[in-house]
């Protein structure tokens, strides 16, 4: 695993590079919720199923986590920072390889805001808070509808910031028992994304021998 310093207009980033053991396929930039960080179990495991695919995984540390706050700030600000972290690992490490970006909560509402900026081919979409917990009438499911690529869902039955409708989606994934962390079996999360990013990259070689 290589560590990345990134400075971006909203002050310094960190990115975790953990390159597959053959020719890449693939981009994968993952990032944490508001409180959390990159260790979280779910984006563990997805790293460890997309690297088997042949999967760069990127994790990202966004600026405000790594000079200590909880709070994310604006969405102006992160999705700033997020756009430039991603388009300089695409230009300078990783030109021509498809991206897909995601993260988890608070993360997961960035990578949808700037999937289609980014030029993402999907995104995914791990404990997506579709509302603080007790407000439903405040839903960010725009945010989803909004992504303009297809967006993969995982949220817990259990969560109390809610969870998506179908339609929301491409694909909607509700895990019994789980809550808003998704700690109870971050494997199977693992291989949800897994299952999706083959689709995506079957589909891609399908399009080319086409």
């Amino acid at each position: 695993m290589e560590e990345i310093q990134v400075e971006t207009g909203q002050g310094a980033a960190r990115v975790d590079l953990t390159e597959p053991a053959g020719p890449p396929a693939l981009l994968l930039v993952l990032t944490h919720g508001s409180a959390g960080g990159v260790e979280a179990p779910d984006l563990l495991a997805v790293r460890e199923a997309a690297l088997g695919l042949g999967a760069v995984v990127a994790r990202v540390t966004q600026p405000f986590r790594l000079a200590g706050r909880r709070a994310p700030g604006s969405a102006a600000r992160q999705d700033e920072a997020w756009t430039q972290i991603v388009a300089g690992l695409r230009r300078d490490r990783y030109p021509g390889l498809p991206l897909v970006q995601g993260g988890r909560s608070n993360g997961a509402r960035v990578a949808c805001r700037t999937a289609g900026a980014l030029g993402a081919d999907s995104v995914v979409a791990l404990a997506f808070p579709l509302h603080p917990p007790g407000r439903p009438e405040r839903s960010r499911a725009e945010e989803l509808r909004g992504a303009g690529v297809d967006v993969l869902v995982v949220n817990g039955d259990r969560d109390p910031f809610g969870v998506p409708d179908q339609a929301d989606a491409a694909r909607l994934v509700v895990l019994a028992g789980e809550s808003h962390d998704l700690r109870k079996d971050p494997g199977r999360v693992g291989e949800i994304v897994a299952e999706w990013l083959r689709d995506r990259l079957h589909g891609r070689r399908s399009d080319r021998l086409g």
